[in-house]
């Protein structure tokens, strides 16, 4: 395999009713050396027309749009399908777009460092065989998000964290290491984890799949841990198992 390929730019759309959303999108992928913007649309129509011609390897994809939305457009994209990051205001339709295969799924107002996870995200997922860049599972061991507690900011490995529980304006984070108290909301701990690997059971608890023991009908166990699943997250939480295969 030759390396080059590895190093080449990611090509990639931009598909949002909202003028400003593209110009901040658009001004992100200028910013990120390895993403080359070939096309930013308002119409998801106009989007299809030109990607059945010009194909990309990624697609930023706002959902809530008028006339076609981007769950809809996803899957009327020409095969080979570009990889989708899809990009909405409206926490609600995360558990609709685990449905699709999405690469991640950015909330906004997207944050630079989120956009640049999500386009890593990318580049690894899209790395030729033979590649540097892997999607091997084992790497994510060492995936870590900065929590900010007492004036500084902890490293804290995605794979050493149990769940999040939510306590008014702070959550309390249970790790391999211990409790952590910080000043976070579940959206912005989500928007910090990698997507597919955690999910909201309740209202007051975010959970790590990889430490989910068993699920029972109204409770489940997260390392050693009996947890309560709220009746408004029930379906979407078992929908979130069956759609990653744990079901």
């Amino acid at each position: 395999m030759d390396p080059t390929l590895a190093r080449r730019p990611l090509t990639c759309a931009i598909v949002d009713d909202e003028p400003l959303a593209l110009d901040v999108l658009a001004e992100y992928c200028a910013q990120v050396p390895f993403l080359a913007l070939k096309g930013q649309f308002q119409e998801a129509l106009a989007a299809i027309e030109f990607l059945q011609d010009n194909p990309v390897d990624v697609v930023f994809l706002d959902i809530h749009m008028p006339r076609l939305t981007g769950l809809q457009l996803a899957q009327l994209l020409p095969a080979p399908a570009p990889r989708i990051i899809f990009t909405t205001a409206h926490a609600e339709y995360a558990v609709a777009s685990y449905e699709l295969p999405a690469l991640d799924y950015l909330l906004k107002p997207i944050r630079f460092e989120r956009f640049v996870q999500a386009a890593h995200r990318a580049r690894a997922a899209l790395a030729p065989i033979g590649a540097t860049t892997t999607t091997d599972p084992a790497e994510n061991l060492n995936e870590a998000l900065f929590i900010r507690q007492d004036n500084r900011l902890r490293r804290v490995l995605v794979a050493d964290l149990f769940y999040a529980e939510g306590q008014k304006e702070y959550l309390m984070l249970y790790t391999t290491t211990g409790k952590m108290l910080t000043l976070q909301s579940f959206r912005g701990l989500e928007e910090l984890l990698p997507p597919g690997q955690f999910v909201r059971i309740h209202k007051s608890y975010l959970i790590s799949l990889r430490h989910l023991e068993f699920v029972e009908r109204t409770r489940v166990q997260v390392h050693g841990t009996s947890l309560p699943i709220g009746e408004t997250y029930r379906e979407a939480f078992l929908e979130h198992l069956r759609y990653h295969g744990r079901m």
